[in-house]
This record gives C-alpha cells, sequence and structure tokens, in this order.
C-alpha cells in the first residue's frame, strides 16, 4: 500500500533521524556536539553540495552566492530545531548572531571600499591609468614587469579582481594576437595580485578577517612584503625568459580622468586611515571609519552635483580652445555623480556568497566539527605543515570559508603562524585559475588564451614560488615564530 507522506510524516522522520543522537547529549549545557549525529551529517552533505556546485560556477552559470545561502538557511534551521527540542533555543539564537555580527562587519567594510573603487573607476583613474602604458610603447617583456609590479602594488589597496581586470585590459591592447604574450601575462597578473593582497589588511577579504579579529596587528601585516615579493618574483623572473623582447606598434589613446577623480582617491587614503585609527588607537572595530568615509564620499559626491553645470561648462570651454576633440566626445558622456549608483555597483554576489560561507561555517563550527578538525590539524601536526596545507587547500576551494574556519577554530598559534596562514590562504590560489576570483575572471576576459590549462602547464613554477615566499618569512620573521 502506497504511504501518504503529510507533514506530520516528514516531521516524524527528521525527529527518527536527528533525536537519538540529541537525546544522548541531553546532558550537555552549554553546546550539543552533534559530529556523530545524523544532523551533523546532514548538515555536511548540504555544504558540500553547495560547494560543488559553487566550484561548478562556470559550467552551469549559476551564481555562486545562491547554494551557499540556501545551505546556510538549512543548516541553521537544523540547529534551531535540535536546540529548541532540548529547551535551549537561546544558545543556538546568541551563536547565529554571533555570526552574523561578524559578517555584518566584514560587509559594510568591503561595501565601502568597493563603493569608493567603483567611484573611482566611474571616475576613469582606471582607463586614465591604461592608456598611460598602451601609450607608452613598451616592449612585450617591460608590459610584462610593469602590468606584474602594477598588479602587485594596487592589489594592496584595491581588490584583486579588479585590478587584474585592468591590468588584463592592457596585456590585451598591446599583445594584439600575440596569444603566448597574453596568457604568461595574465598568469603572472594574477600571482601578482594575489601576491599583493597578502601583506596588506585591505588587500583580500582574508588578510581583512585576520585584522578585525584582533589576531595580527596591523603594522605586523607588513612583515609579509618580502615574502609577498617572492611569491611574484620567483615565477615571474621565469616566465619571463619565455617572453620576446619585441616593441609592438605604439598605440594611441587619449583618456581624461573626470572632475574629482583625484580627490575621490585622497577621501580613499583618508578613509583608510580612519578605519586604521579607529581600530589602532580608539579600539573601535575598522568599520567605523570606513562607514564614516562614505559619508564623506557622500558629502563630496553632493559637491559635485551642485557644481556640475558649472564644472562641465568650464571643461568644454577649455577643450573648445585647445581644440581637443577626443575631450569634448568625452565630456559629452559626463553624468552627474552618484554614490548611490556605485554602491548598487558593487559586487553583491560575492558580498553574499560570503554571507552563505560564514553562516555554512559557522553552523559546522557550532556542531563541533571544526573543534575536530583543529584537533586533527594544530594538535596531531606541526602548525607549519597545517598553515602550508591550508594554502593548498586554497588553490581548490575559495580560500573565504577555509580562512575562516582557520579563524573559527581559532588554535593557539605564534604570531609567526598566524602571519604563515595569512600568507598563504593568499597566495594559495594562484596555484590554479580556480584558485582566486582574479583567476576566474581573466579566463572570461582572456577566453580561448589564457585557461585552466595554460595556467596549470605553470602551476610547478608558481609552486616554486610558493615554496620560496614560505621559506623567505620563516626566515626572515624567525623572532615571530
Amino acid at each position: 500500500m502506497k504511504k501518504n507522506w503529510g507533514a506530520k510524516g516528514w516531521v516524524a522522520l527528521c525527529g527518527g533521524l536527528l533525536m537519538p543522537v540529541a537525546h544522548a547529549t541531553e546532558a550537555a549545557t552549554e553546546w550539543l556536539d552533534l559530529t556523530a549525529s545524523g544532523a551533523g551529517y546532514v548538515a555536511v552533505a548540504i555544504f558540500v553540495l553547495a560547494y560543488l556546485l559553487v566550484m561548478a560556477e562556470e559550467k552551469l552559470h549559476l551564481r555562486k552566492s545562491k547554494p551557499v545561502l540556501v545551505a546556510a538557511g538549512i543548516i541553521w534551521g537544523i540547529l534551531g530545531w535540535i536546540y529548541s527540542q532540548h529547551g535551549m533555543p537561546e544558545l543556538a539564537e546568541e551563536a547565529f548572531k554571533h555570526n552574523l555580527l561578524e559578517y555584518a562587519e566584514l560587509l559594510l567594510f568591503l561595501l565601502v571600499a568597493m563603493t569608493y573603487i567603483n567611484a573611482m573607476e566611474e571616475r576613469g583613474l582606471f582607463d586614465a591609468l591604461r592608456a598611460w602604458m598602451v601609450n607608452k610603447g613598451f616592449s612585450l617583456r617591460q608590459v610584462f614587469w610593469l602590468s606584474g609590479f602594477l598588479a602587485f602594488f594596487i592589489s594592496p589597496v584595491a581588490d584583486n579582481l579588479t585590478t587584474a581586470l585592468l591590468m588584463c585590459a592592457v596585456v590585451m591592447k598591446v599583445g594584439g594576437d600575440n596569444k603566448k604574450f597574453i596568457a604568461l601575462s595574465c598568469i603572472n597578473i594574477v600571482v601578482a595580485a594575489n601576491a599583493g593582497g597578502a601583506y596588506s589588511p585591505f588587500g583580500d577579504i582574508t588578510t581583512l578577517m585576520v585584522w578585525q579579529k584582533g589576531l595580527v596587528p596591523f603594522g605586523d601585516f607588513f612583515d609579509l612584503f618580502i615574502p609577498s615579493l617572492v611569491n611574484f618574483a620567483v615565477p615571474a623572473f621565469i616566465m619571463n625568459l619565455f617572453i620576446e623582447t619585441a616593441c609592438p606598434m605604439a598605440l594611441s589613446e587619449k583618456v581624461y580622468m573626470r572632475r574629482g577623480a583625484r580627490r575621490i582617491v585622497g577621501l580613499f587614503l583618508l578613509t583608510i586611515t580612519m578605519a586604521v585609527t579607529a581600530h589602532s588607537a580608539l579600539g573601535m572595530p575598522p568599520v567605523l571609519g570606513m562607514m564614516t568615509g562614505l559619508g564623506l564620499l557622500q558629502f563630496f559626491g553632493f559637491y559635485l552635483r551642485k557644481t556640475f553645470e558649472h564644472g562641465l561648462a568650464m571643461a568644454k570651454a577649455k577643450a573648445i580652445e585647445n581644440q581637443d576633440d577626443v575631450r569634448l566626445a568625452q565630456l559629452g558622456q559626463v553624468v552627474p555623480f552618484d554614490v548611490f549608483s556605485r554602491v548598487a555597483r558593487a559586487e553583491w554576489d560575492t558580498l553574499l556568497f560570503f554571507y552563505g560561507v560564514v553562516l555554512c561555517v559557522g553552523g559546522l563550527g557550532f556542531m563541533g566539527y571544526l573543534h575536530m578538525v583543529s584537533e586533527a590539524m594544530y594538535t596531531h601536526w606541526d602548525p607549519t605543515y597545517a598553515n602550508v596545507a591550508v594554502g593548498l587547500l586554497s588553490a581548490i576551494v575559495d580560500n573565504i570559508p577555509v580562512m575562516f574556519a582557520v579563524l573559527t577554530m581559532n588554535p593557539d598559534m605564534a604570531m609567526g603562524q598566524w602571519l604563515l596562514v595569512t600568507l598563504t590562504a593568499g597566495v594559495g590560489g594562484s596555484l590554479l585559475s580556480i584558485g582566486s576570483a582574479a583567476g576566474v575572471a581573466l579566463m572570461g576576459q582572456a577566453r580561448g588564451i589564457y585557461t585552466f590549462g595554460v595556467h596549470l602547464k605553470w602551476t610547478p613554477v608558481i609552486a616554486l614560488g610558493y615554496v620560496a615566499s614560505i621559506l623567505a618569512h620563516m626566515w626572515l620573521n624567525a623572532a615571530t615564530f
């Protein structure tokens, strides 16, 4: 006879799966160890399935935030139901709010940073930099090194994704039909952008998480500057030997920055200073300084809108006087500055993906899995081996959940080890093209030229830089271990 599975039937089935182990831990007063329960196995399976969908984003064309958002809801729904059955719903609620607060601080920080980067892009700052490089007539080898060094030094302030896209646009324009040059330059840019983000609290979400957690002071991040430079320079030197020294035909591209571009850069630097001061001098979360900086950008946007007609008229008069048709054409496309349009252009898929990851990992940690993994990695292994393994894992799995898991485990480590895991989680993603947002983005921008297979051929060379950077850190910062 066919059974009719109504709502009560499903509740009974779920109860049968979850309740036996929950009863076994009923004496617990602080939290329930669910690592050997049906609920725990279901939660892990859901997270693994969600992450498989994330890794298949390029094939499925499914935005990575969707599966982890749903997975987070299911995992915390399971936790809420179990803790309610044991008369401790407030513990699950408190744990959820703790994870949500951590995410909220990082969300607002990243949102302000993304808004400033988008504002600078809208004012033509990055286009002007690209035009300058294209017009200089550098040789292919010079462009290779220049794009790499600029990616290394811009990514600590801007995000590595924006930096990589900007530099890729330059090498594609200069390289023309030279696919080998473009492919090698893209690999170099990915490595440089990831390495540059590792020595700055603002360079990557992982470094930002470590800084906001208070595990590494602001100034100590710069102890990773030389190891990060080594990580970029070793593979770059080897790859540059395979690039011809020919000079491509000089291109002519004239780009003017829009009014207020330089002042927005100044406001961004002031905003970063306020974030550092809020954390270091006032003992407040860095997000306080960042949100204050967003308010300053809004005031400046108000000023630009109020003086828009006057500023545009003066610029047009100057262009007519100089008979600059290019300037006149570009002025015809200028519109009043709108801060909220810049907020809307933030990478919301990444921000929502970050929410799902934080809540998923936090939920699995509340079940007891991160404590179990921490015991296996940081008790039975040497911390150095564990932190090197974290970097290798970040080449396959996004470094955000990997680093958040380590921070949630909070193993007892020396400052040198925290710097080591910050370095490896940041640069480990360079080993594969899918290991970082920069690599994934460039596979789309240089489609058919920079591919997973092309990057994989140079993985041994990139691995030399990875090992060299670790050894450089252990030698230069030996006193911190």
